[in-house]
């Protein structure tokens, strides 16, 4: 087998053309992987529409969320637990720091590591080729930690988990406790949002307010544990829907805020949070403007990008353990073929659906 189908960009805002691929000679302590689920995100809009990337980053394979079954192995491997990996095992990995940065080696914070490497913005046309999710294979470099799938969590469910969900584990982890009396309020019913209520009622908030829309989403945040939800389509005024959370919160305002909708929503939710609480900001887009005069007293700001590799292993963890609890599977809301990436592409980005998938026979 010397190549394989792929989606790629080869033109922002163009249709996507499915090539075929060169499957590269393997490093030592490599992987090839043959996909089976790869989700999409806003991000996978973005770099077809051409703002996350510059023509020069052209030709790539879209996708940055796989998982998928390993294929071959150069050498051996161990998973973050320690545990061999072997041909057959549904994986999906981490992104890779370099380790050595002042931010990875001193300040701890490998996210933000300049020199980190990650997938779906690759150019397919240059070794080692396959570093986008949309393709029939994909090559894992040496230095990525694999976290193993149990079979309790679906394929789709684990692609998500290597984005959205790890990211949210993240912002919790950088939250800390929830203690037993605070309120949260979630902006955004997407999938991040959505996942977002089910950790902040799994880790004992005592109610999850959330905002969000359209009404179908809000419907599946109930069912993940939203105590009230406020539809964003029906409550326009911004003065409304402070309100709804100080009716719900003795008129403070809630504890913890999270925004996972657009950065757009930050200065509204600053004035929904009360004074000493946390943010928490994992939306990604748009330009918030803030006047400092309008922060609540001695608050913490979180912002939080991607996820470290323990991040990766939660996610999948949480949703293995908590299976029976949430209706993970409700948050995949429409599955597509290869050779119909570009209907699902338009689909994300028009929002007719919450969150897509490839999955590949």
């Amino acid at each position: 087998m010397k190549d394989c189908r792929a989606a790629v960009i080869t033109a922002h805002n163009q249709p996507l053309e499915i090539q075929r691929v060169p499957i590269p000679d393997l490093e030592p302590g490599a992987l090839l992987v043959r996909i089976e689920a790869s989700t999409l995100c806003g991000t996978d809009v973005h770099r077809w529409h051409g703002s996350l990337s510059d023509a020069d980053s052209l030709p790539m394979i879209t996708g940055h969320e796989p998982c998928g079954t390993v294929e071959a192995i150069h050498g051996k491997r161990t998973d973050i637990l320690g545990h061999p990996v072997k041909p057959g095992d549904r994986v999906v990995w981490s992104y890779v720091a370099c380790g050595s940065c002042y931010y990875c080696s001193v300040a701890l914070q490998p996210c933000i590591c300049p020199g980190r490497a990650s997938w779906g913005h690759n150019r397919s046309d240059r070794y080692p080729y396959l570093l986008g999710s949309c393709a029939e294979y994909m090559y894992v470099p040496p230095p990525c930690l694999i976290i193993q799938v149990p079979e309790e969590v679906s394929s789709a469910s684990a692609a998500a988990a290597a984005c959205a969900y790890r990211t949210v584990m993240h912002g919790f982890d950088r939250l800390g406790a929830i203690k037993s009396h605070e309120t949260v309020v979630v902006q955004g019913s997407g999938p991040l949002g959505n996942f977002a209520t089910a950790v902040a009622r799994d880790h004992g908030a005592r109610q999850v307010l959330v905002i969000g829309a359209p009404a179908a989403r809000l419907k599946v945040t109930k069912r993940m544990g939203a105590d009230a939800v406020l539809n964003l389509e029906e409550v326009t005024d911004p003065k409304e829907r402070r309100q709804w959370v100080l009716d719900h919160t003795d008129g403070r305002g809630a504890d913890i805020v999270i925004q996972v909708a657009n950065n757009l929503a930050v200065p509204e939710g600053l004035t929904m949070l009360r004074d000493g609480g946390r943010f928490v900001n994992i939306g990604a887009g748009g330009n918030a403007n803030i006047a400092a005069r309008s922060l609540p007293q001695e608050m913490t700001f979180h912002t939080i990008r991607s996820g470290e590799p323990r991040h990766w292993f939660q996610a999948i963890d949480f949703l293995a353990s908590r299976k029976n609890v949430f209706p993970f599977e409700e948050m995949i809301s429409a599955s597509y073929t290869l050779d119909q990436v570009n209907e699902a592409l338009q689909a994300m980005a028009s929002y007719q659906v919450v969150k897509a998938v490839i999955k590949f026979p």
